[in-house]
């Protein structure tokens, strides 16, 4: 943890700042704080090149860990999993003749999440959670669990929409004690669960990603927070159509990734023909006219959905899984 006094320091640096590296002597122009955490804050600031994100913190080792997660990162391929890292130095602050340890990032370009989401559609929900689930599939095939995951440590980038995930700082080796985490997106907290760094960890709080996409503004544990959970996604549509996911989700059921994808691809697909044949059904006994034009939009905008979802489900097969 960073103590009070420096953290205070460091998360109020002036737009201009310049963070020269002591060994690198690369220098940074600071423009704007992006974010702070336990363990550090991250500010979007120019490099000679281009722009970047950096992260300082007194926390030396917290620094070295979260490196050293986004160097595994870079092994991986097929998928961008996080950021990439560009530098790696110490910068003397003349403010309080200390060395701080920093790191240098990828500036990455998109909206979080939840904007996303308020901008296209809740139909999008489930494309970006497939993407996020072959991103949490290569990361625990490198034996470790994200942890801290959470809507504003996701961003949707690029011209096709991907999922990016940002701040590995909670990512901790499977087998181990979740070191950082957020309680609503934690299963202990609603008590379902230990804080045991493994892949259902994870798979709990994509679950809660989900809920809380259709559920904007946060709510708190009341009672029972398995029965909360269940009641919840009963009462909304949307998670209805995934509930059975959802519930082995919260569960704890689910072992691998891979268990939870192939289901959610399947309720993709049910959920896709459901409508048409019911469309159908109405249309044999429908009489006027009016109703007859109503369903045809309505078959017309259910066939719009299924399209985009086909389309993206073959781009992630394609593209994200390989």
């Amino acid at each position: 943890m960073m103590n009070h006094t420096l953290k205070n320091h460091l998360c109020n640096l002036r737009a201009g700042t310049v963070i020269t590296g002591k060994w690198h002597k690369h220098g940074y122009k600071i423009i704007k704080r992006l974010g702070k955490g336990a363990n550090g804050v991250v500010y979007l600031a120019e490099s000679t090149k281009e722009l970047v994100a950096l992260k300082l913190s007194d926390n030396s080792t917290a620094i070295t860990s979260e490196v050293n997660v986004l160097r595994r990162f870079s092994k991986v391929q097929g998928v961008a999993l996080g950021p990439s890292l560009l530098d790696v130095d110490d910068w003397r602050d003349p403010y309080t003749n200390q060395v701080i340890p920093f790191y240098v990032m990828e500036y990455i370009k998109g909206d979080e999440f939840f904007t996303f989401i308020r901008k296209r559609g809740k139909e999008w929900i489930v494309i970006l959670v497939l993407q996020l689930l072959s991103a949490l599939e290569k990361l625990h095939k490198e034996g470790w669990v994200f942890g801290d995951l959470k809507p504003e440590n996701l961003l949707v980038a690029g011209p096709a929409p991907t999922i990016r995930l940002l701040d590995v700082g909670g990512t901790t080796l499977q087998g181990r004690a979740i070191k950082e985490f957020t309680e609503f997106y934690d299963r202990g907290y609603w008590g379902i669960g230990s804080r045991k760094a493994e892949p259902s960890y994870d798979l709990f709080a994509v679950a809660m990603i989900m809920i809380h996409a259709c559920y904007p503004t946060r709510f708190e544990k009341k009672g029972d927070g398995r029965r909360q959970l269940m009641s919840m996604i009963q009462a909304d549509a949307t998670l209805r159509k995934y509930q059975s996911v959802l519930i082995k989700a919260i569960n704890g059921e689910y072992k691998q990734v891979a268990e939870m994808k192939r289901d959610l691809i399947a309720a993709i697909h049910h959920d896709s023909y459901m409508p048409r044949q019911k469309t159908n059904e109405r249309t044999r006994t429908a009489g006027r006219h009016k109703k007859r034009k109503k369903r045809s939009g309505l078959v017309e905008t259910t066939m719009i959905v299924m399209a985009l979802l086909f389309i993206y489900v073959l781009y992630i097969y394609g593209k994200v899984l390989q």
